[in-house]
């Protein structure tokens, strides 16, 4: 097993964030994390010392990312792990959704992304290596009513890495999306969703995904560091990684959505071109 890496974490302080920064430090990797808020990792800082990097950071500001993503390759020599886990989610039927909301979380969960991965890349060519982890999400995956905004920038993520994958593993670059499921951490809390103003409309969808939900359907966030560690150290890491149950659901919806092509396959063909 491969240790003692060094990490490049957005969205430490609470959460996953939180769980995988301590797991790494716990076995002797080095850790630059960021937040916009870093005080609460002032506790780490006191028991991980030099081993432990913190560095605030919005990651909307796109020159806060690339300012932030070069101190740390300098002061550790290094990045082997780059992963980006800021984010926030949006609660609200499309009808719901205003512009300046879906604006904000785009910037957050989407650019937010896209700017820490572009700011490591020529970092990670140079050094012939790297892993970039993002976390996505189960509804990057499947499309539930009352979350389509918060799914379309995981639906994007999905695609950013995907393609990113066969972009850079010329470059000995390897990148996995984690897709979580429902799990009791603080991201259905004030500090991680924001909710749109209701439309008494949709109220049958939202009774019927509050039903969905149910909490002996969340899994325990302290089961997941493991499952991190492992992606992280496996020679050949997976392009995606489901955390949880929900693997079902999935090939449910795919299925679903591979019955209505075939379905639909004399039109899509004919489609094709004029008089076939």
């Amino acid at each position: 097993m491969s240790v003692h890496k060094v990490w490049f974490v957005t969205g430490a302080t609470r959460g996953f964030g939180r769980l995988w920064i301590e797991a790494a430090l716990a076995r002797g990797d080095k850790v630059a994390a960021t937040a916009r808020d870093p005080n609460p990792l002032a506790e780490l800082s006191a028991k991980y010392g030099d081993s432990l990097l913190i560095l605030p950071l919005d990651v909307t500001d796109r020159v806060a990312v690339f300012d932030a993503v070069a101190q740390a390759h300098r002061h550790f020599g290094r990045l082997d792990v780059v992963l980006s886990n800021a984010g926030f989610g949006y609660m609200g039927a499309i009808e719901e959704a205003t512009i300046e909301d879906t604006r904000a979380v785009f910037e957050t969960n989407v650019f937010g992304t896209l700017s820490l991965v572009q700011a490591a890349l020529p970092l990670l060519r140079a050094q012939g290596h790297g892993h970039i982890i993002l976390v996505s999400s189960v509804a990057g995956l499947v499309a539930l009513p009352i979350a389509g905004i918060y799914e379309a920038t995981k639906f994007a993520v999905e695609a950013i890495g995907e393609a990113l994958a066969a972009e850079v593993a010329e470059f000995g670059i390897k990148v996995t999306l984690i897709e979580p499921g429902g799990y009791a951490t603080d991201f259905l809390s004030s500090h991680s969703i924001r909710h749109a103003a209701a439309i008494s409309a949709y109220d049958g969808a939202r009774k019927q995904l509050a039903g969905m939900l149910t909490p002996d359907m969340l899994g325990d966030p302290a089961a997941t560091p493991e499952a991190i560690l492992k992606v992280v150290d496996a020679e050949q890491p997976p392009l995606r990684l489901i955390l949880g149950t929900l693997l079902p659901m999935v090939r449910d919806s795919y299925a679903e959505r591979l019955k209505t092509w075939e379905a639909w396959q004399e039109v899509s063909i004919a489609a094709m071109r004029k008089g076939t």
